[in-house]
Formats: structure tokens, sequence, C-alpha cells
């Protein structure tokens, strides 16, 4: 289950519209394209490759949170590792598509 802020913000990611809510923000790129952000550092964007996502170097339960509300994406730690559906993750930018 996903908070509000969580479901506000990734609608807006999707509809490519700005929006800023307390520590989640929606940009747009110039090529039209949208980046996700919390608390300033961009954690998911979509480019000509596709939707992407990233800890940005924050491995922390909201930033998890957060990238837990796109589809196809689980997010989660087990013993200080993190895991992105099921794999080890390392936080850095990877394709969602």
């Amino acid at each position: 289950m996903s908070r509000k802020i969580t479901e506000e913000s990734l609608q807006n990611f999707y509809l490519r519209k700005k929006f800023n809510k307390s520590n989640m923000s929606v940009e747009i790129t110039d090529e039209g394209f949208p980046l996700l952000k919390l608390h300033g550092n961009t954690i998911a964007g979509k480019d000509y490759e596709g939707y992407w996502i990233t800890d940005a170097g924050w491995p922390t339960r909201t930033t998890f949170e957060r990238l837990n509300g796109f589809d196809n994406v689980r997010v989660n730690t087990k013993k200080g590792q993190v895991y992105l559906n099921g794999e080890e993750w390392d936080g850095k930018k990877v394709y969602i598509n």
C-alpha cells in the first residue's frame, strides 16, 4: 500500500505534469520527459530508452516506498543488502520497462 503522496507524485509523473508537494516533485525536461524527485534528488525518470529508477545515493525507507509505487518494482532490504525485484541492487540507474 503506497502513501497518498506517492500516488499523487506518480500520477503527475506519468501525465508529465509539474508537481510539487511536501518532499516530492515532478519536473519536466526540455525534451518533455518527466523526472521524479525526492528532497530534490532525482529517483526516477523517462528518456528515449524508457522509464528508469535509482536510489540517488539515498537507500532509505522513504526512497524505497516511492519507488515501490511503480508497477513491477519491488525494492526491499534484507540483512543490509538492497534488492530490486529479488535481485541484489546497488541503487544505480536501471531501466524498468
